[in-house]
């Protein structure tokens, strides 16, 4: 099956979603860049990696963009928070997801692990989470709220299921949630644009990562060209 969205593809793809949301996607928030942290969600080898049964094309598709936005955040010293869906290897927290989905992403195992290419730095939190929304018996509102956060850029895999489900839990906490077109992907293009279209509606300013950068630019102004001195 050919993928809903490649790298290739994915700034025309925005356009076509970014208009066809556009009725609903009426609440535009500006980003406040001392309350702002990023949240990468299961960019896991379990998702991106096309033998496994749970691949998710749309996450292989947005690997760049997720480079870029960890690129901006970090010049700007914001937070980088990372979540990983993981299980025992005894599947003790499983429940109804071991019934549920086919495979399972096992915490200890190389496939749980985030793709390298997008690897945390030391300081940067990384979450274990057992459901969909990052929120659900972690310590992530805990973290956000000792770092005076309050918005959320939300990027990462699945669209539908840990992206939105996470959205939702943040709204219900009233965080205010910039949640990325081109920085999100799922397994088809119907899922993720419902997706778009539920969250722009309820819960979300639905945006891209090139105009969350540029706020930042905005918000820093223009860098200071070094001063001449004397060679000592």
């Amino acid at each position: 099956m050919e993928p809903y969205v490649t790298t290739e593809s994915l700034g025309e793809k925005t356009q076509l979603w970014l208009e066809k949301i556009a009725p609903v996607n009426q609440h535009e928030m500006r980003l406040r860049r001392d309350k702002a942290a990023l949240l990468v969600i299961d960019m896991q080898q379990f998702f991106l990696d096309p033998d496994s049964p749970t691949f998710t094309c749309g996450g292989l598709a947005i690997l760049p963009t997720v480079k870029r936005l960890l690129t901006a955040f970090r010049e700007e010293g914001r937070p980088v928070i990372y979540t990983r869906h993981v299980h025992h290897p005894g599947r003790i927290d499983a429940g109804i997801m071991e019934w549920w989905w086919e495979g399972m992403c096992l915490e200890g195992s190389p496939e749980s692990e985030l793709n390298p290419e997008i690897a945390p730095l030391p300081n940067e939190k990384v979450i274990l989470k057992h459901r969909y929304s990052a929120f659900y018996n972690t310590d992530l509102e805990t973290i956000l709220r000792c770092l005076k956060i309050e918005d959320l850029v939300v990027s990462g895999i699945m669209t539908n299921l840990c992206c939105e489900s996470t959205v939702r839990d943040a709204y219900y906490r009233d965080y205010r949630v910039f949640f990325l077109a081109d920085g999100t992907g799922t397994i088809n293009e119907e899922m993720h644009l419902a997706s778009l279209l539920n969250l722009s509606f309820g819960f979300a300013h639905v945006t891209t990562a090139h105009d969350i950068i540029n706020q930042f630019i905005v918000a820093s102004g223009p860098k200071s060209p070094p001063r001449a001195g004397n060679a000592s």
